[in-house]
C-alpha cells in the first residue's frame, strides 16, 4: 500500500477565525513562526488560508490591518484532503493548482496540514538513506 498524506502531515495545527483581524493573523504568524494558517468558521470548517505573502500584499495596498477581518483576505476554498489520501495524489493536486499548502481534515475537523516543504523534507530524508 502506498503512503498516505497522514504520514507526512504536521498534526499540531492552529487556526484563526474568520472574524480575526488581519493584524491578529499577522501577530499569530510571527509569534508561531508560521508561513501560513487555515481560516475557520465557528464550527471548525476550513474556509480558506492566509499566507505571509497574502499579508505582505495586503500591506503593500496600505490597508488597515486592524479593521479588516481574515475572511476578506483569505484564499477561499483551499485544497482539503482526507488523511487517507495518497501522497502522489495530493502532490499532483498541489502541482496542478500551483499551491504550496494543503489542509488535512475529516469532516469539519482539521487533522493536519502539509506544505510543499514537507514533501521536500521527505524527499531529502529518503534520498539521504541510512
Amino acid at each position: 500500500m502506498s503512503a498516505t498524506i497522514a504520514s507526512l502531515m504536521q498534526s499540531h495545527v492552529q487556526t484563526v477565525a474568520m472574524d480575526d483581524t488581519v493584524a491578529q493573523v499577522e501577530a499569530f504568524l510571527v509569534a508561531e513562526h508560521r508561513s501560513w494558517v487555515p481560516v475557520t468558521e465557528g464550527d471548525g470548517t476550513v474556509v480558506g488560508v492566509i499566507s505571509t505573502s497574502d499579508v505582505l500584499q495586503f500591506h503593500a495596498q496600505q490597508r488597515d490591518a486592524q479593521a479588516v477581518p481574515a475572511w476578506q483576505l483569505c484564499t477561499y476554498k483551499p485544497v482539503v484532503v482526507p488523511p487517507q489520501a495518497g501522497l502522489a495524489e495530493v502532490a499532483m493536486q498541489m502541482v496542478e493548482r500551483h499551491i504550496h499548502h494543503v489542509v488535512v481534515a475529516e469532516g469539519t475537523q482539521v487533522r493536519g496540514v502539509v506544505s510543499s516543504l514537507d514533501f521536500v523534507a521527505r524527499f531529502v530524508r529518503h534520498d539521504a538513506g541510512p
